[in-house]
């Protein structure tokens, strides 16, 4: 925690030094904290929804993580070993050096381009559109904007998560056992990919650029653009840690360095969606309004095909 607000701070000081021409301790404050930002409805929300949100994470959504990426690692190890006749593990003694530098590279594309796919998908369908529309609902960002993703949506993308990775893993665990993500100083890479990512800092209004840095690092002002409600920028960066991802499929948008955007949602209820009904239970209505009329249309056209000619 003490990191994030680090982080956190350096990258208000530096958008505040490039922003700013006549400064002073006051200004930087005012820059930093907003007050149209801070006491906005969608901010309030943002905080409710956070405080509700912590209280399930630990006993849901941590775990069901794990278990996917494991559960799905598992059955790919005994479908591969079923299937070569090979002895598992084929490395034998612990993991070196190399090994541990290639798996850890490998699990983290994996996990990046699997997030990619599920936020392609999020947007391109309907019925997971209605929860990812919580995220997009807010109107300003407060850095616990992250955090504003419905459990459901969570959940169902921690159950994707397990498919790319656990397949990655499972394959891995055919050459090695006992494999331990690389540590840089300490650090776990996990961690240390979210704090590259920034993912706090790019749900702020702070326009930071990585440089050069941006062809290989989505930085927090190319994330913004993806919720802008210009239609210009629909559909861009859907990319978590990596933007290369974007650039490959056709998917990315570069803004101007000092382009400002304008967040929420064009759609006629979108003010709904600033208290803890809107949500937590507005996506779920909304959710099996999609599902009763996919599944009327598809027992419809059922019932008429199997209906004989008169």
């Amino acid at each position: 925690m003490g990191v994030l607000f680090l982080v956190v701070f350096i990258c208000a000081a530096v958008a505040y030094r490039r922003t700013v021409e006549h400064r002073s301790l006051r200004d930087f404050f005012d820059f930093a904290f907003p007050a149209e930002i801070i006491w906005h409805p969608s901010a309030r929300a943002d905080f409710l929804f956070w405080i509700t949100k912590r209280a399930i994470m630990p006993f849901l959504l941590i775990p069901a993580g794990v278990t996917f990426v494991f559960g799905v690692g598992y059955v790919t190890h005994q479908a591969i070993a079923a299937l070569l006749p090979v002895e598992t593990p084929i490395l034998q003694g612990p993991a070196g050096p190399v090994t541990t530098l290639i798996f850890t590279i490998t699990m983290l594309l994996a996990y990046d381009i699997s997030y990619y796919l599920y936020h392609v998908a999020q947007h391109r369908y309907p019925f997971l559109w209605e929860l990812h529309k919580v995220h997009h609902s807010a109107e300003v960002m407060v850095g616990v904007t992250k955090d504003r993703v419905h459990p459901l949506d969570d959940l169902m993308n921690r159950a994707w998560d397990g498919v790319i990775p656990g397949i990655c893993f499972g394959i891995w665990s055919i050459f090695a056992l006992n494999l331990v993500e690389l540590t840089v100083f300490g650090i776990n890479v996990y961690i240390l990919r979210n704090i590259l990512m920034m993912d706090f800092v790019r749900h702020t209004h702070l326009k930071i650029s990585f440089g050069p840095l941006n062809h290989v690092i989505l930085c927090p002002h190319w994330h913004q653009l993806h919720h802008s409600v210009n239609p210009r920028h629909y559909d861009k960066n859907f990319g978590l840690l990596f933007s290369f991802w974007d650039r490959i499929f056709g998917t990315q948008a570069v803004p101007h360095p000092d382009e400002d955007f304008r967040f929420g949602l064009m759609d006629r209820d979108a003010a709904d969606y600033q208290s803890l009904f809107g949500l937590w239970i507005l996506p779920l209505k909304k959710m099996w309004k999609h599902m009763t009329r996919f599944f009327r249309k598809l027992f419809g056209n059922a019932s008429t095909q199997s209906r004989p000619n008169s």
